[in-house]
């Protein structure tokens, strides 16, 4: 959940900076994004990991194999998708809504909370996206991580060691487990969504 909170704060902000301002370089960053929304978590996990292990510039920090290695890979997984959605929800919202907001004097700030306030189940959908990203992947938490039981373990990498080790009915309890916290999860923010 920390990781899909800082994805948020990032992914929200950029998605508005790439839609709501026109400047040089604009259209090559959108499909930087896009491209960044299909990154593998292995290619993730790798890049992170030559630079927190100890050979690699942040090696110093001692990250590797700990639970905050796993966050920043899993808000580098997420962020992309957060943005695209607040692009894509941007994008498609009346375009008169900025303007009317600064005819009644609101400034670049206030029109943006605004902006942000109508669009946010759109942005929500996002958020969500990208939770559904990081519950269900296994290589950025098995490579940062190291899958340590007790510390970096997570419901996926479990289930990967224990259907490696041919425990297929306690991998599938833990998969029916995961799928219920995801289920609850969703509810509870389609509940939010439809007050």
């Amino acid at each position: 959940m920390l990781a899909i909170a800082i994805a948020a704060i990032i992914g929200v902000p950029l998605g508005m900076l790439l839609t709501l301002n026109r400047f040089p370089g604009k259209r090559l960053m959108l499909t930087g994004l896009n491209t960044l929304m299909a990154l593998p978590t292995v290619v993730i996990g790798l890049v992170v990991y030559g630079l927190i292990s100890r050979q690699g510039p942040l090696g110093e920090f001692g990250l590797l194999f700990t639970p905050a290695a796993m966050v920043i890979g899993q808000t580098i997984l997420a962020a992309p998708i957060i943005a695209h959605y607040t692009v894509t929800a941007i994008s498609g919202a009346d375009p008169r809504i900025t303007p009317t907001l600064q005819t009644l004097g609101a400034g670049p700030l206030q029109s943006a909370w605004r902006l942000l306030g109508e669009l946010r189940l759109a942005i929500l959908a996002g958020v969500i996206a990208g939770f559904g990203r990081v519950i269900a992947e296994v290589g950025v938490a098995m490579m940062l991580g190291g899958n340590i039981r007790g510390t970096t373990r997570t419901m996926t990498t479990a289930i990967a060691l224990e259907t490696s080790k041919g425990e297929f009915a306690f991998a599938l309890a833990l998969g029916m487990v995961l799928l219920s916290v995801a289920l609850l999860i969703n509810a509870v923010i389609h509940a939010a969504q439809q007050r």
